[in-house]
């Protein structure tokens, strides 16, 4: 996916294909915009899509570690960079069973623990030695992409859903398409594939595929 594919799929909707650009009511540098911001909004709708496997270097003599500072939410810590996988707990149980965990000695990561108020914060048992990297998995949020720079952060599947949102954005900025609908059509379009995506993993994923089935209807 490019998104100066998706301003040319807008334009057809958005009935503003004039090969004179100045007869236009959008240049490309605004629908360009609109495609980014579109891209935002999903990633904060749904950050599974924006899912990322990648290295997160740890904070020495410190359990309480951060995500990258792209990251959206952190999802799984899989392992210790050329070391051993690292099993997820609660603070709760550790507290309980050993309250002076935070203060034992530096070593590989045993256990990793998620913060409960912070996404993209969380502690690791015990603290961290020096130069220890991580591999784990994180929404990472989409940058501003160029015209022909292709989307590498999120599947073409997708692209329809992109375009909607867009045409969505154009549109409700025209009070002309606010009240006669057209805006939500489009805005509904693009909430609505996404939950419909969301919904069909009852059927893609494994039960321990981290996705609560009882929420589903």
């Amino acid at each position: 996916m490019i998104l100066s594919d998706v301003i040319t799929e807008a334009r057809k909707l958005l009935q503003d294909t004039s090969s004179e650009a100045s007869l236009r009511r959008f240049t490309d540098a605004v629908l360009l915009g609109f495609a980014n911001q579109t891209l935002k909004r999903m990633a904060l709708i749904r950050p599974d899509l924006f899912s990322y496997v990648g290295t997160i270097t740890c904070t020495v003599d410190e359990v309480l570690q951060s995500a990258p500072s792209d990251s959206i939410r952190l999802m799984e810590i899989f392992r210790v960079q050329g070391g051993s996988a690292v099993r997820e707990t609660n603070r709760q149980t550790i507290d309980q069973t050993y309250p002076g965990w935070v203060d034992a000695t530096a070593g590989p990561t045993v256990n990793w623990m998620r913060h409960p108020r912070n996404p993209n914060k969380f502690f690791i048992y015990p603290k961290a030695p020096a130069a220890q990297v991580l591999i784990g998995e994180y929404a990472k949020a989409p940058p501003d992409y160029a015209s022909g720079t292709t989307v590498d952060l999120l599947s073409d599947a997708f692209f329809t859903t992109v375009v909607d949102g867009t045409v969505f954005l154009a549109e409700s900025i025209d009070n002309e398409h606010v009240t006669n609908g057209r805006a939500k059509m489009f805005f509904d379009s693009f909430t609505g594939s996404l939950n419909t995506n969301y919904k069909s993993r009852l059927f893609t994923d494994l039960d321990s595929g981290g996705l609560d089935k009882m929420d589903l209807p």
